[in-house]
């Protein structure tokens, strides 16, 4: 079995913007507010943390800083991918040189490729990383979905280390275990599938929710992890409500708002990304009480 890169519940973090950048300050606290709380990842520069928008030089600060400020706490894990296999190669040894504990490489969106081109493509930037990969299959996204039978031959490269699963179907999330064993780690990319995925053998969660319940996510895995199956499905279910309006408009729109009602930030996305529907924030605040957080209008 290769090394796990984390187990438990890893935040999909988000990038607090200002009208001239990155908000540093206001991302050092959202990070430090993750560690206080007891995540035990960060994903940066991600879908939720707008990879895909920030320039080559944010994307390397962004990095480097998140880094910095998790201070061997817990793994850092860099968003990385792109559908040009050249860009990707280049913006993971980007992420390596910053210190990134492994690179989250997603499926090419638009130009898409095949089935035995998803296999080069991730081989080729998996040859040019010096930390793990964990690769990410997002359909509903990018148009393409990596079958497990694609996962399982990737799973024999050295530095493919997980793939986080957000197709969605937990029939595909079985069939990923079966074909892959113990060759490569499972992680949830659904926030509402984390306790169905642990059932069938996964190692935890890349979570958008954790990014306003942090404790509360790392807690469903920790529970499950120790036995407790019936109060880790009775947490999730508990956030259920949250976790679907979190998706009620594209990530990261409302997290952007939630993070901004905690006081995290201003509620600023870059375009093509605009922010939440008013009735739509309406809701998640109000699911946003119910679990006991305090949030401003």
């Amino acid at each position: 079995m290769k090394n796990t890169v984390f187990t438990g519940a890893g935040t999909a973090i988000i990038t607090p913007f200002t009208g001239n950048g990155v908000d540093w300050e206001t991302f050092g606290r959202l990070i430090d507010f993750q560690l206080a709380e007891g995540i035990n990842a960060i994903v940066a520069a991600g879908t939720t943390g707008e990879g895909s928008t920030l320039t080559a030089k944010e994307h390397e600060e962004v990095i480097a800083f998140t880094v910095r400020r998790a201070a061997g706490k817990v793994p850092v894990i860099a968003g990385a991918g792109s559908n040009d296999t050249a860009r990707a190669i280049e913006a993971t040894k980007t992420a390596c040189a910053a210190g990134a504990d492994a690179v989250l490489l997603v499926t090419p969106h638009y130009n898409k490729t095949t089935q035995r081109g998803l296999i080069a493509h991730f081989s080729a930037i998996a040859d040019a990383s010096t930390v793990p990969c964990i690769l990410y299959n997002v359909p509903s996204r990018t148009g393409l979905n990596m079958l497990p039978e694609t996962l399982s031959v990737l799973a024999d490269h050295p530095r493919i280390a997980a793939v986080k699963e957000a197709c969605g179907n937990i029939s595909q999330v079985a069939k990923d275990i079966l074909l892959c064993g113990d060759r490569i780690d499972i992680y949830s990319g659904c926030d509402d599938q984390i306790v169905p995925t642990l059932s069938l053998g996964g190692r935890g969660i890349i979570s958008v929710i954790a990014n306003v319940l942090p404790g509360k996510t790392a807690e469903i895995c920790r529970r499950f992890f120790a036995g407790d199956i019936r109060g880790a499905a009775e947490l999730q279910l508990s956030m259920l409500n949250l976790m679907n309006q979190l998706m009620i408009e594209t990530n990261p729109i409302p997290a952007k708002a939630a993070c901004a009602a905690m006081g995290f930030g201003e509620n600023k996305l870059r375009l093509p990304l605009v922010p939440m529907e008013e009735g739509n924030r309406k809701k998640l605040l109000q699911y946003m009480r119910e679990l006991g957080l305090e949030v401003k209008e």
